[in-house]
Protein backbone atom coordinates (compact mmCIF):
# COMPACT_ATOMS: atom_id res chain seq x y z
CA UNK A 1 0.00 0.00 0.00
CA UNK A 2 1.17 3.70 -0.80
CA UNK A 3 1.60 5.68 1.71
CA UNK A 4 -0.73 8.81 2.90
CA UNK A 5 0.23 12.29 3.87
CA UNK A 6 0.92 12.64 7.31
CA UNK A 7 -1.90 13.45 9.40
CA UNK A 8 -4.62 12.14 6.85
CA UNK A 9 -5.87 8.37 7.80
CA UNK A 10 -5.92 5.94 4.70
CA UNK A 11 -8.98 4.93 3.11
CA UNK A 12 -9.75 1.69 1.29
CA UNK A 13 -12.66 0.86 -0.97
CA UNK A 14 -13.41 -2.67 -1.18
CA UNK A 15 -15.40 -3.81 -4.43
CA UNK A 16 -16.79 -7.79 -4.71
CA UNK A 17 -18.43 -9.67 -7.47
CA UNK A 18 -20.43 -12.82 -6.30
CA UNK A 19 -22.43 -15.29 -8.37
CA UNK A 20 -26.17 -15.16 -8.56
CA UNK A 21 -26.31 -18.34 -6.21
CA UNK A 22 -24.52 -16.62 -3.43
CA UNK A 23 -26.91 -13.04 -3.55
CA UNK A 24 -28.59 -14.79 -0.41
CA UNK A 25 -25.38 -15.18 1.33
CA UNK A 26 -23.82 -11.94 0.72
CA UNK A 27 -27.14 -10.28 1.91
CA UNK A 28 -26.50 -12.42 5.13
CA UNK A 29 -23.06 -11.08 5.33
CA UNK A 30 -24.21 -7.42 4.96
CA UNK A 31 -26.56 -7.87 7.56
CA UNK A 32 -23.91 -9.95 10.09
CA UNK A 33 -20.81 -8.08 8.90
CA UNK A 34 -21.15 -4.21 9.62
CA UNK A 35 -20.58 -4.52 13.17
CA UNK A 36 -17.88 -6.48 12.96
CA UNK A 37 -16.48 -4.46 10.36
CA UNK A 38 -16.80 -1.20 12.98
CA UNK A 39 -15.20 -3.38 15.61
CA UNK A 40 -11.77 -4.78 12.90
CA UNK A 41 -8.73 -3.44 14.88
CA UNK A 42 -7.48 -0.58 13.01
CA UNK A 43 -10.90 0.92 11.93
CA UNK A 44 -12.00 4.52 12.31
CA UNK A 45 -14.79 4.40 10.03
CA UNK A 46 -16.37 1.85 7.90
CA UNK A 47 -20.00 1.30 5.73
CA UNK A 48 -20.97 -1.75 3.84
CA UNK A 49 -22.52 -0.75 0.61
CA UNK A 50 -24.80 -2.03 -2.04
CA UNK A 51 -24.21 -1.22 -5.19
CA UNK A 52 -26.47 -0.41 -8.73
CA UNK A 53 -25.51 -1.43 -12.32
CA UNK A 54 -22.56 0.60 -14.07
CA UNK A 55 -23.62 4.19 -14.75
CA UNK A 56 -27.37 3.25 -13.96
CA UNK A 57 -28.43 5.38 -10.90
CA UNK A 58 -32.17 5.01 -10.71
CA UNK A 59 -34.33 3.15 -8.46
CA UNK A 60 -34.61 0.48 -10.38
CA UNK A 61 -30.74 -0.38 -11.26
CA UNK A 62 -29.70 -1.98 -8.30
CA UNK A 63 -27.09 -4.73 -8.79
CA UNK A 64 -27.50 -7.56 -6.33
CA UNK A 65 -24.04 -9.72 -7.30
CA UNK A 66 -22.01 -6.79 -6.68
CA UNK A 67 -21.22 -5.37 -3.08
CA UNK A 68 -18.86 -2.78 -1.45
CA UNK A 69 -17.17 -1.56 1.66
CA UNK A 70 -15.55 1.76 2.36
CA UNK A 71 -13.34 1.80 5.46
CA UNK A 72 -11.13 4.64 7.00
CA UNK A 73 -8.28 3.62 9.03
CA UNK A 74 -5.92 4.58 11.67
CA UNK A 75 -3.10 3.90 9.99
CA UNK A 76 -1.60 2.00 6.41
CA UNK A 77 -0.13 -1.20 8.89
CA UNK A 78 -3.82 -1.79 10.00
CA UNK A 79 -5.47 -1.64 6.42
CA UNK A 80 -3.10 -4.22 5.24
CA UNK A 81 -4.92 -6.52 7.20
CA UNK A 82 -8.31 -6.38 6.01
CA UNK A 83 -7.76 -9.34 3.80
CA UNK A 84 -7.10 -12.04 7.13
CA UNK A 85 -9.59 -10.15 9.00
CA UNK A 86 -13.33 -12.28 9.31
CA UNK A 87 -14.68 -9.92 7.04
CA UNK A 88 -12.49 -9.91 4.57
CA UNK A 89 -12.20 -13.50 4.89
CA UNK A 90 -15.83 -13.94 4.61
CA UNK A 91 -16.31 -11.62 1.62
CA UNK A 92 -13.60 -13.26 -0.30
CA UNK A 93 -14.93 -16.82 0.36
CA UNK A 94 -18.47 -16.13 -1.65
CA UNK A 95 -16.56 -13.64 -4.21
CA UNK A 96 -15.73 -14.75 -7.92
CA UNK A 97 -13.71 -11.08 -8.29
CA UNK A 98 -12.70 -8.33 -5.80
CA UNK A 99 -11.00 -4.94 -6.46
CA UNK A 100 -9.27 -2.65 -4.05
CA UNK A 101 -8.89 0.91 -4.40
CA UNK A 102 -6.29 2.55 -1.90
CA UNK A 103 -7.11 6.37 -1.42
CA UNK A 104 -6.17 9.53 0.18
CA UNK A 105 -8.32 11.93 0.92
CA UNK A 106 -7.69 15.66 -0.98
CA UNK A 107 -11.22 17.28 0.50
CA UNK A 108 -14.36 16.37 1.96
CA UNK A 109 -17.67 18.14 3.04
CA UNK A 110 -20.51 17.08 5.29
CA UNK A 111 -21.49 14.19 7.17
CA UNK A 112 -21.85 10.51 6.61
CA UNK A 113 -24.28 9.18 10.41
CA UNK A 114 -23.42 12.24 12.03
CA UNK A 115 -19.65 11.81 11.95
CA UNK A 116 -16.76 13.82 8.86
CA UNK A 117 -15.18 10.46 8.74
CA UNK A 118 -12.29 12.08 6.10
CA UNK A 119 -9.73 13.70 7.07
CA UNK A 120 -8.60 16.04 4.28
CA UNK A 121 -5.08 16.49 3.21
CA UNK A 122 -6.63 20.19 1.54
CA UNK A 123 -9.30 22.29 2.23
CA UNK A 124 -11.42 24.02 -0.46
CA UNK A 125 -13.98 25.77 -2.24
CA UNK A 126 -17.21 23.40 -3.77
CA UNK A 127 -16.61 21.94 -7.33
CA UNK A 128 -20.51 21.12 -7.77
CA UNK A 129 -23.59 20.68 -5.69
CA UNK A 130 -25.45 18.02 -7.32
CA UNK A 131 -26.46 14.19 -6.71
CA UNK A 132 -24.73 13.11 -10.23
CA UNK A 133 -21.22 11.46 -10.19
CA UNK A 134 -19.40 14.55 -10.04
CA UNK A 135 -21.74 15.08 -6.63
CA UNK A 136 -20.36 17.99 -4.45
CA UNK A 137 -16.73 17.13 -4.48
CA UNK A 138 -15.67 19.97 -2.39
CA UNK A 139 -12.24 21.89 -3.47
CA UNK A 140 -10.76 22.86 -7.19
CA UNK A 141 -8.82 20.05 -8.79
CA UNK A 142 -6.32 18.57 -7.14
CA UNK A 143 -2.57 18.75 -8.19
CA UNK A 144 -1.78 15.69 -9.27
CA UNK A 145 -2.52 14.70 -12.58
CA UNK A 146 -3.62 10.70 -11.65
CA UNK A 147 -6.87 9.01 -11.14
CA UNK A 148 -9.38 11.05 -8.42
CA UNK A 149 -12.30 8.99 -7.03
CA UNK A 150 -15.06 11.32 -5.83
CA UNK A 151 -17.75 9.28 -3.24
CA UNK A 152 -21.04 11.19 -2.69
CA UNK A 153 -23.82 10.16 0.08
CA UNK A 154 -27.10 11.79 1.24
CA UNK A 155 -29.76 11.05 3.15
CA UNK A 156 -33.25 12.35 0.85
CA UNK A 157 -35.74 14.06 2.85
CA UNK A 158 -38.50 11.69 1.79
CA UNK A 159 -41.21 14.37 0.56
CA UNK A 160 -38.72 15.50 -2.34
CA UNK A 161 -37.14 12.31 -2.81
CA UNK A 162 -39.75 11.43 -5.67
CA UNK A 163 -38.58 14.81 -7.88
CA UNK A 164 -35.24 13.89 -6.83
CA UNK A 165 -35.43 10.78 -8.78
CA UNK A 166 -36.78 12.14 -11.67
CA UNK A 167 -33.28 14.75 -12.04
CA UNK A 168 -30.90 11.43 -12.23
CA UNK A 169 -31.77 10.67 -16.28
CA UNK A 170 -30.49 13.99 -17.45
CA UNK A 171 -27.21 13.54 -15.48
CA UNK A 172 -26.95 9.92 -16.16
CA UNK A 173 -27.74 10.03 -20.06
CA UNK A 174 -24.01 12.13 -20.34
CA UNK A 175 -21.84 9.35 -18.38
CA UNK A 176 -20.95 7.12 -21.13
CA UNK A 177 -19.93 9.57 -23.32
CA UNK A 178 -17.72 11.57 -20.67
CA UNK A 179 -14.58 11.80 -21.43
CA UNK A 180 -11.62 10.62 -18.31
CA UNK A 181 -14.53 8.86 -16.63
CA UNK A 182 -13.03 5.33 -15.85
CA UNK A 183 -15.94 3.95 -13.73
CA UNK A 184 -18.96 4.92 -11.68
CA UNK A 185 -22.12 3.00 -10.20
CA UNK A 186 -24.02 4.15 -7.68
CA UNK A 187 -24.13 3.53 -3.93
CA UNK A 188 -26.39 2.59 -0.93
CA UNK A 189 -25.97 1.27 2.96
CA UNK A 190 -29.58 -0.61 2.07
CA UNK A 191 -29.23 -4.02 0.75
CA UNK A 192 -31.28 -3.02 -2.40
CA UNK A 193 -31.23 0.66 -3.01
CA UNK A 194 -28.66 3.23 -2.49
CA UNK A 195 -28.73 7.20 -2.03
CA UNK A 196 -25.02 8.17 -3.27
CA UNK A 197 -22.14 7.22 -6.15
CA UNK A 198 -19.18 6.47 -6.58
CA UNK A 199 -17.37 7.60 -9.93
CA UNK A 200 -13.47 7.09 -11.15
CA UNK A 201 -11.51 9.82 -13.22
CA UNK A 202 -8.67 10.07 -15.28
CA UNK A 203 -7.45 13.05 -13.53
CA UNK A 204 -8.77 16.36 -11.96
CA UNK A 205 -9.24 18.48 -15.09
CA UNK A 206 -11.63 15.56 -16.63
CA UNK A 207 -13.75 15.33 -13.31
CA UNK A 208 -14.04 19.26 -13.15
CA UNK A 209 -14.60 19.23 -16.72
CA UNK A 210 -17.87 17.17 -16.54
CA UNK A 211 -18.71 19.35 -13.51
CA UNK A 212 -18.94 22.73 -14.54
CA UNK A 213 -19.25 22.12 -18.68
CA UNK A 214 -22.23 19.25 -18.84
CA UNK A 215 -25.66 21.10 -19.25
CA UNK A 216 -27.42 18.17 -17.18
CA UNK A 217 -24.83 18.41 -14.42
CA UNK A 218 -25.17 22.16 -14.18
CA UNK A 219 -29.11 22.29 -14.04
CA UNK A 220 -28.82 19.50 -11.26
CA UNK A 221 -26.24 21.94 -9.55
CA UNK A 222 -27.95 24.58 -9.56
CA UNK A 223 -31.25 23.27 -8.44
CA UNK A 224 -30.04 21.79 -5.40
CA UNK A 225 -29.83 24.61 -2.91
CA UNK A 226 -33.19 25.62 -3.34
CA UNK A 227 -35.12 22.15 -3.25
CA UNK A 228 -33.21 21.15 -0.40
CA UNK A 229 -33.42 17.22 -1.09
CA UNK A 230 -31.23 16.19 1.78
CA UNK A 231 -31.37 15.91 5.32
CA UNK A 232 -27.64 14.65 5.38
CA UNK A 233 -24.83 14.87 2.90
CA UNK A 234 -21.26 14.33 2.56
CA UNK A 235 -19.34 14.78 -0.53
CA UNK A 236 -15.33 13.66 -0.65
CA UNK A 237 -12.74 13.54 -3.16
CA UNK A 238 -9.40 11.31 -3.12
CA UNK A 239 -6.54 10.72 -5.11
CA UNK A 240 -6.47 7.18 -5.98
CA UNK A 241 -2.64 5.70 -4.77
CA UNK A 242 -2.99 2.05 -6.17
CA UNK A 243 -5.68 -0.45 -7.93
CA UNK A 244 -5.01 -4.06 -6.88
CA UNK A 245 -6.97 -6.91 -7.97
CA UNK A 246 -9.67 -7.04 -10.92
CA UNK A 247 -10.81 -3.83 -12.26
CA UNK A 248 -13.89 -5.26 -14.03
CA UNK A 249 -15.52 -5.29 -11.01
CA UNK A 250 -15.80 -1.69 -11.37
CA UNK A 251 -17.21 -1.40 -14.65
CA UNK A 252 -13.75 -0.08 -16.02
CA UNK A 253 -13.38 1.50 -18.96
CA UNK A 254 -11.58 4.15 -20.98
CA UNK A 255 -13.35 6.66 -22.59
CA UNK A 256 -11.41 9.33 -24.74
CA UNK A 257 -12.59 13.16 -25.82
CA UNK A 258 -14.70 12.32 -29.12
CA UNK A 259 -13.04 15.50 -30.27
Amino acid sequence: MTGSSAGVRPVTLHVWRVPRSAVPRALWRMAVDRRRLRRTPGVSFAKLLGTGRDLRFGLGDADPTRWAAIVVWHDAAAAEEFAGSPVGRSWAAIATAGCRLTLRPVSSRGRWAGRAPFDAAAPGGPIANGPGPAGNGPGPAGNGAGPMLVLTRARLRPARAPRFWRTIPRVARALPTTPGLLAAFGVGEAPLGWQGTISVWRNATDLVGFAYRRPGHRAVVAATPARRWYVEELFARFAVLDISGDRDVLGWTERDDPG
